[in-house]
């Protein structure tokens, strides 16, 4: 008995010493404006990487699609080291390359044991400084990207996300797709990826991040040996500041009845990155939850509207979801369902989010505060994750956040800010809807519009 309450004291004292404990982030700024940023740890490996402010974004109708291209063309060669040759120095270290695009950020990141983090940033800087966008390779990849855009039809969770892009930030370029259209990617010109390259990767919109065994000093001398190339701004004037995306209440359906399946998802405008309603927003999502056929647990949910979709059956899976960008965001649902289920679950999921306007219990914020910091400490969980952390977070805002701030951030949060602050996102306004396959059942607009307020007496 001794024994076990020792372990039961040891456990509770590791959450509280494992956020105090966390290696600080070191952050160092070069001329020429590139953001060096480093947590060191006793790992015996590292990621190393670089996020850059450029995305779809910051793409117009006709260059929708640039990113994502330059994305596939940095992997497949530089000038110093052309076609597979790049992929072979990679593999000779025994390391793993990858690389994203996002609407917003681009990044490329290297695992690697500790003591090549060197030569790893070495291999990064050729990346984005000298990428080859060779003709032949171009082609190659042109048919590539285009076989992607075809698979990528087929998930229709994504083709619901990219729906709502579109009929949220209807002609703004939120409503762009990150990897373009089909007739944008067969024209693009190597001139077209050159000027993107040119434009937007500048070392002030740059941050190289680095997380395990490495050395800030170290990392900060090879990066001012292979990094100092990367120029400050383009020429003439520099990249313009992004244009306010404008969120409109609207919807897109697109029916078909040969589906077996529905994918809706609904959204309000959310806050932006730095906005501290994030976090009371991220709490009132937890007392949602999530739900998927393939759970355990049956009806015996910590989530309210998991228990009615098991009881009802209601649908296959739902996920709440909170989707920030600078100066906007959807927080929203998106459910998959059966034809007809469609009515009674976007019913039941509408007046969930009711009922976290107008009487959420201390209970339930208590126990999605507990699963936020579970989450949060599952960041944690090897360098490659603690890397993105620390690259996204210097671009979202401006430094890293430490577990320790997060954490008194959510024990702060309480039933009534939870009410409040739904409110002022959720009650009475105008959501944006993506409905995809047999969608008969679901209700026209205005109905779903007046299931965003409650008429008491």
């Amino acid at each position: 008995a001794a024994l076990l309450t020792l372990t039961r004291k040891r456990g509770a004292a590791t959450y509280a010493q494992t956020l105090q404990n966390i290696p600080e982030t070191q952050v160092t700024t070069l001329e020429n404006g590139l953001r060096v940023a480093s947590e060191e740890s006793n790992h015996p490996t590292c990621t190393v990487g670089v996020w850059i402010e450029a995305g779809s974004r910051y793409e117009d109708s006709k260059t929708n699609g640039a990113a994502f291209f330059v994305e596939h063309m940095a992997l497949k060669g530089t000038k110093k080291r052309p076609g597979s040759a790049f992929e072979k120095e990679v593999e000779s270290l025994g390391a793993h390359l990858n690389g994203y695009t996002s609407r917003e950020q681009t990044a490329f990141y290297i695992k690697a044991l500790s003591k090549d983090m060197p030569k790893a940033v070495e291999l990064l800087s050729d990346l984005v400084q000298n990428c080859a966008l060779e003709d032949s390779q171009i082609e190659k990849e042109r048919v590539v990207i285009l076989q992607e855009l075809k698979e990528m039809d087929n998930n229709l969770a994504d083709v619901t996300f990219d729906y709502l892009h579109a009929t949220a930030y209807q002609g703004t370029s939120l409503a762009h797709t990150v990897e373009g259209t089909t007739d944008n990617i067969k024209r693009m010109t190597r001139g077209d990826l050159a000027s993107y390259v040119d434009t937007h990767f500048k070392a002030p919109r740059m941050v190289l991040a680095a997380a395990g065994g490495i050395s800030h000093k170290e990392l900060v001398d090879a990066a001012k040996q292979h990094f100092t190339g990367v120029p400050f701004k383009s020429k003439g004037d520099s990249v313009p500041a992004l244009k306010r995306c404008r969120f409109t209440g609207s919807e897109i359906r697109a029916r078909d009845d040969g589906l077996p399946l529905a994918h809706i998802a609904l959204a309000v405008e959310g806050p932006g990155w730095a906005d501290p309603d994030n976090v009371v927003l991220n709490v009132a999502n937890a007392i949602i939850g999530r739900y998927d056929r393939t759970f355990g647990g049956g009806k015996n949910q910590s989530s309210k509207l998991a228990t009615l979709a098991v009881e009802h059956n209601l649908c296959h899976s739902f996920e709440p979801f909170n989707t920030c960008y600078s100066d906007t965001g959807l927080f929203g649902f998106h459910f998959v369902s059966d034809p007809l289920s469609v009515d009674d679950m976007m019913f039941c999921a509408q007046g969930e989010w009711m009922r976290l306007c107008t009487s959420t219990t201390e209970s339930e914020v208590t126990r999605a505060k507990n699963y936020l910091r579970n989450a949060m400490v599952a960041q944690l969980d090897g360098t490659t994750r603690v890397c993105e952390n620390i690259g996204s977070h210097l671009l979202h805002y401006g430094r890293r956040i430490p577990l320790e701030e997060w954490d008194a951030r959510i024990s702060a949060v309480d039933a009534k800010m939870v009410r409040d602050v739904c409110s002022k996102y959720i009650y009475d306004k105008c959501p944006a809807i993506a409905a995809v396959g047999p969608i008969e059942q679901l209700l026209d607009y205005n109905r779903l519009r007046s299931a965003m307020y409650w008429v008491r007496l």
